[in-house]
């Protein structure tokens, strides 16, 4: 109860001030005025020049946001495809990178990486995806308007209120899972049943159960059961930045999936590219360490 305690005040203390800011800027016409900068790219992309707001969403906010913009628009399936991998890609990450920079990776660089990704993931989808792939199964309805910043307070209020709930039922569940795992030991078996799988990613086992509970609740959660791993010695400095390099680009596998494969995305599109997208990002990364480091062994010979 302690340790999920003051893991949750962690979370709420980063997630709830930037909530309120994102609808200040949402209500002030902030993203929608960034949006516009983005239109030539996104045209690029195979999208209509509008749907860059539901992107500039996405980033700031979880992908409930902009699933709320999808549905208020008209898309074909082929452009709600591209748009799912960008938005499960890059979302949300004022919060997430916030969380990730406190186990093994700096903020700046999972943002950059995650936006960069996304807009060069909805590129390749804009060359390989069918020209015709029909219409999702969606219904178009309207978008809550807010009109006053006393309506915008009281959404955020009960959004608030919801999300705190939720996240102190999750943290104490997983802080309860583990330790339920590791009295009985079954956490070496669980890492040994994904341990091929995670040495096809370029993953270290011990990373195992983390990588689970990433792709199980996502980033926000398993960084902070991550943070607890780190200060107890149980995952390295430099494996925790491996996975935080693989979570970036690739978690959350049931709930953000299944969000877009309600609306009629293809979940094979969808595994098929983050799962791809996640084996270059950490083979890549292990090969500039290595390289860093050979350089840096020949520096040090020659002097």
């Amino acid at each position: 109860m302690k340790k999920s305690g003051a893991t949750t005040l962690w979370l709420l203390k980063i997630i709830l001030p930037i909530s309120l800011v994102v609808r200040f800027l949402g209500y002030f016409g902030v993203l929608e005025f960034l949006a516009g900068f983005l239109d030539p790219v996104f045209m690029n992309l195979g999208l209509p020049g509008s749907t860059a707001i539901i992107f500039i969403t996405s980033v700031f906010l979880p992908l409930y946001a902009p699933l709320a913009i999808i549905t208020s628009m008209s898309l074909t399936l082929r452009e709600l495809t591209i748009l799912a991998l960008m938005c499960q890609i890059a979302h949300n990450l004022p919060v997430e990178s916030a969380v990730q920079a406190k186990t093994g990776t700096t903020f700046w660089g999972m943002t950059t990486l995650r936006i960069t990704m996304s807009i060069l993931t909805g590129y390749i989808l804009n060359v390989i995806l069918p020209a015709d792939m029909g219409m999702p199964l969606f219904v178009q309805s309207d978008v809550v308007v807010i009109d006053s910043i006393g309506m915008l307070l009281l959404i955020w209020i009960k959004s608030s209120l919801k999300i705190s709930i939720l996240i102190t039922v999750v943290i104490f569940s997983l802080n309860l899972l583990y330790n339920l795992l590791h009295a009985f030991k079954l956490i070496p078996k669980l890492s040994k049943g994904v341990e091929p799988l995670l040495k096809f990613f370029g993953l270290s086992a011990n990373t195992g159960f983390l990588w689970l509970i990433g792709y199980i609740v996502g980033v926000a959660y398993g960084g902070a059961l991550m943070m607890d791993q780190l200060k107890d010695g149980r995952v390295t400095q430099e494996e925790a930045n491996l996975l935080n390099h693989h979570l970036a680009v690739s978690h959350s596998a049931i709930e953000d999936n299944l969000l877009f494969v309600a609306l009629g995305v293809s979940i094979w599109w969808i595994l098929g590219v983050r799962f791809a997208l996640a084996w270059v990002v950490v083979w890549s990364r292990r090969l500039i360490i290595r390289l860093s480091s050979r350089k840096k062994v020949n520096y040090n010979a020659y002097f």
